[in-house]
């Protein structure tokens, strides 16, 4: 059976999963509310989101097929309700927990990311989530770890494009710690104030905006504390292209296209491409992390 919080804290702070996204949505739903709860944090961007079709439309998602339009196409036979993930490795309270005790008592924030694609498009998202940093700082993180590790569902029956056996399935991702504890680095349930939309990633997914978007694994089933850099699908894949640390970086070329500059989703047939950003636009925040590595070599 799935643990609850409940068994390290008190019964009456347990909230349910549906309590959880309903009152979200509420608060994001009420202006007054809204600018209390769901304000913009300070990491937001101040960009203009892109529309929930775009976002919801135009999605990688290989375990529903590898077209842009496979997951809006096919996820909707996902089961996402149960929903539990298993937290494990060098972690002081390891366990199988029901979502809703993943999520409860962490501050759900509207977080307005862009986001970078490692095909060279972009998109601004409006997201709801919470910091991983919380996640990790409830479940004790041992002071051997130095890794996180991540997989997705793995349920053929459910995502047609897991029979195809081009990806050693469950797909597999996964952070340095201090990466993971970063505030930018977010687990999102939700977006444009809803419950995640399944071929998005429902029910839960991470965020690590300064990084491509294959770093941001969707539908969450394990997350590991672990002492050696983890293996990760794509770098499995194709290790020449794409490398561990995936920090969106315009110098470093994928062998088959440029990074230096990028497509914005949703400008229409003529929008013209920009200069792709070192970070994604977050290098204020994110680059000091790096000091000392060439990112050219840890790409």
């Amino acid at each position: 059976m799935p643990l609850k919080w409940s068994d390290v804290t008190p019964k009456p702070l347990s909230l349910n999963r549906r309590q959880l996204i309903a009152g979200a949505a509420t608060l994001l739903a009420s202006p007054a509310l809204a600018r209390i709860e769901a304000a913009p944090s300070k990491y937001s961007t101040d960009a203009e989101p892109n529309s929930l079709e775009d976002i919801s439309t135009y999605n990688n998602f290989y375990e529903f097929g590898t077209g842009k339009g496979d997951p809006a196409a096919y996820a909707g036979g996902l089961t996402v309700d149960p929903w539990s993930v298993v937290i494990d490795g060098l972690v002081d309270k390891p366990g199988t927990y029901d979502l809703a005790d993943v999520v409860k008592g962490q501050p759900l924030e509207e977080r307005i990311y862009r986001f970078r694609c490692v095909e060279a498009w972009s998109m601004v998202v409006p997201w709801i989530g919470f910091q991983l940093s919380g996640l990790l700082e409830r479940v004790g993180v041992q002071p051997g770890a130095t890794f996180v590790a991540f997989e997705t569902l793995l349920r053929p029956e459910e995502m047609p494009g897991q029979a195809s056996p081009f990806i050693d399935w469950p797909y597999r991702e996964g952070l340095r710690l201090d990466e993971a504890m970063h505030p930018l680095t977010i687990l999102a349930t939700g977006l444009y104030g809803e419950e995640m939309p399944k071929q998005n990633g429902a029910p839960i997914r991470l965020v690590v905006p300064w990084k491509y978007g294959f770093k941001s694994i969707k539908s969450i089933v394990r997350i590991s504390l672990v002492d050696k850099m983890p293996l990760t699908t794509w770098n499995m894949l194709q290790p020449q292209e794409y490398g561990f640390y995936s920090n969106v970086n315009p110098k470093v070329d994928h062998p088959r296209w440029s990074q230096a500059s990028e497509r914005p989703l949703g400008g229409g047939l003529f929008a013209g491409r920009q200069d792709t950003l070192m970070f994604n636009g977050y290098e204020a925040e994110v680059a000091s992390m790096y000091a000392g590595q060439d990112l050219a070599v840890d790409y």
